[in-house]
């Protein structure tokens, strides 16, 4: 053989070899645990003994905690030998209506531990809605969090022939005189303490399967309809592999919980970075996120795009509020973070070295302060999804150096259908590209149709709507219109929501509230439009910031009522909402408005458990505001 020969030969064998110890290396680097999500936790344990898994607080307590995977582990099996004590059987359903809390981990992964079903329900559902959930899916033994959760629990009771038991998380709970069915957890936990089944336990981690059901998640429905989704291990299983291709979390990162673990986002979120050996942060009052991120730190974290629109209404407004040398020095800094990460880095170019130079000076020294106000001084990635997002919101967000991973899903395609890739180009208005293993499809009317292992197999006990939700080929039709363009999603409007004027114009109603949401008067809004002559809205404004401005001006008011009947005030809001509304087209335009005194609430059924509008539950209560906006001048 020549010596030319020779050389190409060993040439080619190292670039083999590189290639074959990269693809080790990239898989070694991964550090996802892949098994069944019954002995997920146990497999960790082993990985990672006492390093800190979950960091909590107890009820009602200030004081941050820590368990260990260890820890963790051991309470989970103690769940499970629990529930074999109390007589659960595989594929049975238990429920766990909370709020976000360490005991909800352990019970949820106790249950899949004993092939059990686990149905979350929102800590806000009403007695109603449980009542029914509770029927429908024959659940005997419910999980509580609160003194609200257990006496809603505790009224319904007799109206559910099925249900047994309820056992209580939080311990300060006082339990009724006359319920003999109640039991704290740590009772509950004394079951299986000593682990006195663990060799069925064992046993029944050998018989879990991925056609098993995991969780029955009831959607709670704009139209006022709830149905239970069916979600299988099979499901997570491939949801999590494929997540864990294109989302950049691992065990160096702290993520914290802020979403419901009802919600599948916040769900699958959440169990993804536990098979990543993240640390997870558990944020149990919603209304606290703020305070728990500068205590805790946190490196990644699921949102809704609400949360940040209310960050970038909170900096904008203390741009404004400074003096003119702070604004200009804040403003600069922005459009260096601008121009570095949305015009060269979200389209895939290289980033000039003096910007990248001016990019790291500005960021070191007040990029980094805006991050820091929020506790997040270290940020990895933020996925946000669950409505649309501003594209005004999401370039300031990566423009102060915080990476947002726009995404879209649903319940029933177990979160993730596509989401912004790290590192790859993306475009400011997509949802991202698609998850491996799952194929999209545009359908009539722009449906968005999906099909593939991450998507439920249906509706529980509901063969009907079954029907209508599959097409003959297997797809699920979503309700959501959208194109695919350069290998991204792009999602138009959710078909259902489509309003459709008096003039024959279509009017995308979320995407015109979404303009208006980053105003810092406006707090919530309802567009309405069907079948009417132009675009009106329902408005609930942001009232302390809207008290300041009326006593700087010296307008009079002793109530909500007097603030929104004000003309001066109606007056300005008409201003900010002209100019927020400039790239609509005429027929998408706001032409009037109603200040509501009152905000848009769960309690009158006025929004979801999601905090999703429920439109017609709206148009209802406030028919005679809307018809007046109607009225010929």
């Amino acid at each position: 053989m020549s010596q030319g020969k020779r050389n190409k030969k060993l040439f080619s064998f190292a670039v083999s070899l590189n290639s074959a110890i990269f693809a080790s290396l990239k898989e070694y680097l991964a550090m996802q645990t892949k098994c069944h999500l019954s002995v997920l936790i146990h497999e960790q344990a082993k990985k990672y003994g006492e390093r800190d898994a979950l960091t909590f607080r107890n009820f009602g307590s200030l004081e941050w905690k820590t368990v260990s995977w260890n820890q963790f582990s051991l309470r989970v099996k103690q769940v499970s030998n629990a529930l074999l004590n109390l007589g659960v059987k595989p594929q049975e359903n238990i429920a766990v209506f909370a709020q976000n809390c360490i005991q909800y981990l352990y019970t949820d992964f106790g249950a899949y531990g004993v092939r059990v079903v686990s149905i979350p329900f929102y800590a806000t559902t009403s007695e109603q809605q449980i009542q029914y959930m509770v029927n429908d899916a024959q659940v005997r033994f419910l999980f509580v969090g609160e003194q609200e959760q257990y006496d809603k629990a505790h009224r319904i009771f007799a109206l559910c022939p099925s249900l047994e038991r309820i056992i209580i998380f939080d311990p300060s709970v006082r339990i009724s005189t006359h319920d003999p069915h109640a039991l704290y957890f740590d009772d509950f936990i004394a079951l299986g303490e000593k682990l006195p089944r663990q060799s069925e336990v064992e046993q029944l981690w050998g018989q879990a399967n991925d056609e098993d059901i995991c969780n029955i998640l009831y959607t709670s429905g704009t139209t006022g309809d709830s149905k239970g989704v069916i979600l299988s291990y099979g499901q997570y299983h491939a949801a999590m592999e494929a997540n864990d291709k294109c989302v950049p979390v691992g065990e160096q990162d702290r993520v914290i919980s802020f979403l419901p673990l009802t919600h599948i986002f916040e769900r699958g979120w959440a169990y993804l970075s536990l098979t990543e050996g993240a640390q997870l942060i558990i944020n149990t009052y919603p209304n606290e996120i703020q305070q728990s991120m500068r205590e805790t730190h946190p490196t990644s974290m699921s949102a809704v795009p609400r949360f940040w629109e209310k960050v970038y209404i909170a900096v904008k407004s203390r741009i404004d509020e400074a003096n003119a040398v702070q604004r200009k020095v804040f403003q600069h800094a922005l459009s260096i973070g601008r121009k570095r990460n949305i015009e060269y880095l979200s389209r895939g170019k290289r980033v000039p070295l003096a910007l990248e130079l001016e990019y790291q000076l500005v960021n070191k020294t007040i990029l980094s302060l805006v991050r820091k106000q929020i506790g997040l001084e270290n940020p990895n990635i933020f996925p946000t999804a669950g409505a649309y997002v501003s594209p005004e919101v999401e370039e300031f967000v990566h423009s102060v150096g915080i990476c947002m991973i726009v995404g879209y899903g649903l319940t029933e395609s177990l979160a993730t259908v596509s989401c912004d890739h790290k590192g790859e180009p993306y475009t400011i208005g997509s949802v991202g590209r698609p998850i491996e293993g799952l194929e999209i499809k545009i359908g009539d009317n722009d449906e968005v149709l999906l099909k593939g292992p991450t998507i439920t197999r249906g509706y529980y006990h509901r063969d009907q709507i079954n029907a209508e939700a599959f097409d003959a080929d297997g797809f699920f039709h979503t309700g959501d219109a959208g194109y695919l363009k350069n290998g991204e999603l792009f999602l138009k409007e959710r078909i259902k929501d489509l309003f459709k004027t008096s003039n024959g114009k279509y009017v995308a109603p979320q995407m015109v509230e979404s303009l208006l949401l980053v105003d810092k008067y406006i707090d919530q809004v309802a567009v309405v439009a069907d079948q009417r002559k132009f675009v009106s809205a329902l408005i609930v404004p942001e009232f302390r910031l809207l008290e300041d401005w009326a006593r700087e001006r010296n307008i009079p008011f002793s109530s909500r009522e007097d603030l929104c009947d004000s003309e001066a005030i109606h007056a300005m809001m008409q201003d900010r909402i002209e100019t927020l509304q400039q790239q609509l087209a005429s027929y998408e335009q706001i032409k009037r408005f109603t200040l509501l005194s009152h905000h848009f609430s769960m309690e009158s059924g006025e929004l979801t458990n999601t905090l999703k509008l429920r439109r017609p539950v709206i148009y209802k209560n406030y028919a005679e505001k809307i018809d007046k906006m109607y009225e010929e001048v």
